[in-house]
């Protein structure tokens, strides 16, 4: 039977199960990626777990996203992070190397492997051949002990590329516009696979920012064949011999099937606050900005910064514009200096950043309350960019240089200007030192880890109740995302290591009296909340789930869930459940007491139950998608938890 890439690469990997559209299967995971907001936390699951050594080929921590030092917090989790992957047996990737995204890319991957990555923008390096996924930190320290990665078997959504990108337009139009047809969720349950005679237009790094921005779409991955354009990528790293074909049989067939002509694209931008909610450029023309941002892991390469170089080159800023420049790798950064692009930024008044994600996760440059920013980072959820009434856009490098310099949003195509035409180094400034390499075991068994005062222990969390009644502390409509369940930026993110500290911010967005609300429920058995469709869609980090259940959240139901956040419920305990007739949703309010017994039996017994409405008189159904596998670990109180069972039994 002809197989599809994503098909080979699953079957070459499937370490249980079948590989039948939703059911469960359990791969077998080459690579890991963790970044220091959610590898802190993996880094003490792996000593709660008492690992001796990674069981992977290879596994990076990078820091990218906490590199502000306004205070001890963030070195202080530097130094333990170094410490703990010297511990492990991991490569580290040091403050200012870069983005993890575009860093792996450079100096790790491999086409023909499997990536997980404690990110949910880890599907990027899906552009060299690889199935490549984001999950929870907890999920990736089972993967860094040997254990395969268990996920629904996805669809195949292949989407045949033809055609050339016109001038004025690149790959971050080429995402926009699937986004434009089918929103933050069209991509849940799928695995994207790109094909066709367009890809050989696209370059190994514009692959890179199509298949970043799979994650919006809700997408397990994206796939692009290994071919000759990867092949010329790995040989500018200094790494072909990493390289093996990897390509479509002839006659593979895709669950989904669509098409993109690429000549027929034009310059999108995506209005706030979605990465869903895109436009044409043209529509918005105009409209007076703030601020343009140019860099993040969704626009990482370097004629994504080459090409506004060049727009600006010889022009002036727009009065009242902050340029933003934020380099996405030290490497990158180290090639634009050689052929004299970051001068021209400079002296058109960009201003210039450290090599990290920065803005894209509200660490610097926020945009001023009421004014609008375009971005070329991958979302614009309310906000991420450290500014809670935030006005976000989401666009090209093009667009966003165009823009900076008429001070207002515009379409590149109507600068009087010709397209620059940019040729990437043939040689890049590989630094292969400045990723350090993991310790023998001999030294690595040595090593003990460098704990700040900020770096607390995960509370032992208690085994699921076989009856809980509980109070919906929360009703909340569709699309909410991670960065509104606990908020990601410089107030917040330095406490990732100290979840009672982290606790403090959860739900703020939507409620700033949750906390004190949900600290109230813990010892009288704890709370609910409601939710509408996607619920949790966004970042992978595993404190969107963790912190509420430090709280007493025990169960979350909704119409339905993003993949990772749901997977993160399950993995902390906290019951994930749908309503199975979706009018339920509009009975209940903040306030009612869901009353759930017999919850141990009914979950083990089948996939729906009814609970009870309590003084209301009513009764809904809900329904739960757990394997059996997963049913375990809810009854255990949580995937930690099922581990340490297992290790006592011997696995």
């Amino acid at each position: 039977m002809p197989l599809n890439i994503t098909q080979k690469l699953i079957k070459d990997h499937l370490a249980a199960g079948e590989m039948a559209p939703g059911e469960e299967i359990g791969l077998k995971i080459d690579q890991t990626l963790t970044q220091d907001a959610t590898g802190t936390l993996v880094m003490l699951e792996l000593e709660a777990m008492e690992l001796d050594q990674a069981k992977t080929e290879a596994s990076a921590q990078y820091v990218d996203h906490n590199l502000i030092q306004e205070d001890s917090k963030n070195p202080d989790d530097h130094l333990f992070l170094q410490s703990a992957t010297r511990r492990f047996g991991l490569h580290y990737s040091r403050p200012g190397n870069g983005v993890s995204h575009p860093v792996h890319m450079q100096r790790l991957a491999k086409p023909g492997k499997t990536l997980l990555g404690s990110d949910s923008h880890t599907c990027a390096n899906g552009c060299m051949g690889m199935l490549a996924m984001g999950a929870g930190g907890i999920d990736v320290a089972m993967a860094i002990a040997g254990e395969p990665f268990f996920v629904k078997m996805p669809k195949v959504w292949g989407i045949k590329l033809t055609g050339e990108l016109p001038d004025w337009v690149s790959a971050k139009d080429v995402i926009l516009e699937l986004l434009r047809r089918h929103d933050v969720k069209g991509g849940v349950g799928t695995v994207i696979e790109y094909f066709g005679p367009g890809v050989e237009t696209l370059s190994a790094m514009d692959r890179h920012v199509i298949a970043n921005m799979g994650a919006e779409l809700g997408a397990t991955g994206t796939v692009f064949p290994s071919d000759k354009e990867v092949k010329r990528f790995l040989k500018a790293q200094d790494r072909e011999d990493d390289w093996i074909e990897l390509k479509a049989d002839n006659n593979a067939t895709y669950d989904i099937l669509e098409e993109i002509d690429l000549s027929e694209l034009e310059p999108l931008i995506a209005k706030p606050s979605s990465p869903g909610n895109v436009v044409t450029v043209r529509e918005l023309a105009g409209t007076p900005i703030y601020q343009s941002y140019i860099g993040s892991s969704a626009n990482p390469g370097y004629r994504d910064f080459a090409i506004a170089a060049e727009i600006v080159n010889g022009e002036r800023v727009a009065d009242g514009v902050s340029l933003d420049i934020n380099p996405t790798s030290r490497q990158m950064l180290t090639d634009l200096v050689k052929e004299s692009h970051v001068a021209s930024l400079l002296q058109a008044g960009s201003r210039m950043h450290q090599a990290g994600c920065n803005g894209c996760i509200g660490m610097g440059q926020a945009p001023a309350t009421g004014r609008n920013s375009l971005r070329t980072t991958p979302r614009n959820f309310p906000g991420r960019s450290g500014t809670r009434e935030d006005s976000v856009f989401l666009c090209s490098p093009e667009t966003a240089a165009a823009s900076a310099l008429t001070g207002e949003i515009t379409d590149p195509r109507t600068l009087k200007a010709d397209y620059p035409k940019i040729k990437e180094p043939k040689h890049a400034e590989a630094n292969m030192d400045l990723l350090d390499e993991p310790l023998p075991y001999d030294q690595a068994k040595n090593v003990e880890l460098q704990k700040g005062p900020n770096i607390a222990s995960i509370p032992k969390m208690d085994e699921m109740p076989d009856r809980m009644e509980l109070p919906i502390l929360l009703k909340m409509d569709d699309n909410i995302s991670t960065d509104e369940i606990l908020a990601g930026g410089a107030r917040v993110l330095p406490y990732r290591s100290n979840l009672p500290e982290i606790s403090k911010f959860t739900f703020e967005i939507i409620d700033d009296t949750y906390y004190k609300r949900g600290k109230a429920t813990v010892d009288e058995g704890g709370h609910a909340v409601v939710g509408g469709y996607n619920y949790g869609q966004g970042s992978s980090r595993e404190h969107a789930a963790l912190a509420p259940r430090y709280l007493g959240l025990r169960v979350a139901l909704v119409k339905d869930f993003a993949r990772i956040h749901w997977q993160n419920l399950v993995n902390f305990g906290v019951l994930p459940l749908t309503f199975a007739n979706e009018e339920d949703y509009d009975t209940l309010s903040s306030g009612d007491v869901l009353v759930l017994s017999d919850l141990r039996n009914k979950i083990q017994q089948g996939n729906e139950f009814s609970i009870d409405v309590k003084d209301k008189n009513e009764q809904i159904n809900v329904k739960h998608s757990l394997s059996e596998r997963q049913v375990e670990i809810m009854l255990k109180g949580g995937i930690i938890n099922w581990a340490k069972d297992r290790q006592q039994q011997g696995g």
